[in-house]
């Protein structure tokens, strides 16, 4: 499929039906695979032959879901996990180990960063947060000996700051290490952050691939450029014997294309199992097939109503990358050609009792927590995931006690702005 665009890609990568075969990829729900012999099944687990022996480790189903998201980012080799967080957890750890130091963007997915800056504190894996508009020589300055991997997040959720891939690559592979970037928003309709340099691209699959709100889970993808053995004392568990493994060295056995998600599959996932579902690997595959027809709907919406609401006299502040008054405009058009996604967080005059009363009076755009699906929903973080917080808190935190973070959906943009419109007669 690397001959086809990327629009074709959507529909037909991944999966390629034989004679006779279903036309749509059958969903493997087996936790187990037979075979005729103990030779045959040892061979897989030397890792000596492809194939399927615990759904653990790899199952039909999601191996060809993984393969097309692969194609649609310009990578090498894929897999999914069960959630955005734990492909984001398994792209630091197969490189991270206790005594590793990580290099951050600041401006990431709050769940990230609780999970960079504490979880894996406590095992023993340090952070420094960079700002997302850093200077060269300030993102520099954040690199230690121990240094291992730099993380930042396409288009921030739910900051919408916009990274300088190309600026953050070139530091990450000045020190040696891989740029991991979490492509959540953008997709790789949007944005393929390969091509801009980064080695490992993550996704909340939960989230635009998905669409609809329907499945839960993630997805790593390897560039297969990062050369491991070039900074083999930086990375020993990719340069090195595996004993867990039969000792296999798997930047030898699997070269840049293939070893880091044969490690994150055999030794992360073996271990730690965050696997997803069949099920939802083929309701994931479905949203897929239509993502490159939902995005630019998404980002159109998007435009609409942040430029309907910057010039709403209720309306204290608009944020997204798509207005040519926002601060990362010329970063978003570079990497993204415009908005990037469908969410727009804007601050109401009036700060948190204004907020409660344009959430009550809304009437198509629903209240949830999730973002990034085929129906418009919001949410004030005042009043819901952050209302333990002061307002003193909340300002320090960035997120004014009017602030409303809405994800456009599919619907016409017309009926959102009427939508916005009436809920703002407060």
């Amino acid at each position: 499929m690397s001959d086809y665009r990327l629009n074709t890609k959507c529909v037909q990568a991944g999966y390629t039906p034989s004679n006779g075969e279903p036309r749509q990829i059958p969903i493997v729900q087996s936790t187990t695979f037979k075979y005729d012999t103990s030779e045959d099944m040892g061979k897989l687990f030397d890792l000596e032959a492809s194939g399927y022996f615990y759904t653990r480790l790899q199952n039909p189903t999601n191996d060809h879901v993984a393969a097309k998201i692969a194609a649609l980012e310009g990578g090498t080799a894929g897999m999914l996990t069960s959630s955005g967080q734990a492909a984001n957890f398994y792209s630091l750890f197969n490189i991270c180990e206790c005594g590793s130091h990580i290099v951050s963007s600041s401006s990431i997915y709050g769940g990230t960063f609780n999970l960079i800056s504490v979880t894996m504190k406590k095992m023993g894996i340090d952070v420094t947060f960079v700002a997302p508009d850093a200077s060269e020589e300030e993102l520099n300055a954040a690199f230690k000996e121990n240094t291992r991997a730099v993380f930042g997040e396409t288009i921030a959720n739910p900051a919408l700051t916009v990274l300088d891939i190309e600026k953050y690559a070139k530091a990450a592979h000045a020190h040696g290490v891989p740029l991991i970037i979490d492509n959540t928003f953008p997709t790789p309709v949007n944005c393929r952050p390969i091509e801009w340099g980064a080695d490992i691209v993550t996704h909340s699959t939960t989230k635009y691939m998905d669409g609809h709100g329907a499945a839960v889970g993630g997805a790593i993808v390897d560039s297969g450029k990062f050369d491991w053995m070039a900074h083999a004392d930086l990375f020993p568990g990719l340069t090195t014997p595996d004993d867990s493994y039969h000792g296999i060295t798997y930047a030898e056995k699997f070269g840049k294309e293939g070893a880091f998600i044969t490690k994150a599959t055999a030794q992360i996932m073996r271990d730690l199992g965050s696997i997803q579902s069949p099920q939802n690997a083929f309701i994931l595959n479905l949203g897929l097939e239509s993502l490159h027809v939902r995005m630019p709907r998404h980002v159109e919406n998007g435009q609409a109503v942040a430029e309907f609401l910057e010039g709403h006299d209720k309306v204290e502040s608009v944020n997204y990358p798509g207005l040519k008054s926002n601060k990362y405009y010329d970063v978003a058009q570079k990497y993204l050609g415009g908005g990037g996604c469908g969410v727009v967080s804007f601050v109401l005059k009036g700060g948190r009792p204004a907020a409660e009363s344009f959430m009550k009076r809304l009437k198509l755009a629903a209240i949830e927590t999730h973002v990034a699906d085929a129906r418009t929903c919001c949410l004030n973080p005042a009043t819901s995931t952050h209302r333990q917080m002061t307002e003193e808190q909340l300002n320090a935190a960035g997120i004014p006690a009017g602030m409303v973070r809405m994800s456009c959906g599919l619907e016409d943009k017309a009926d959102l702005i009427d939508d916005l419109k009436q809920a703002l007669e407060f």
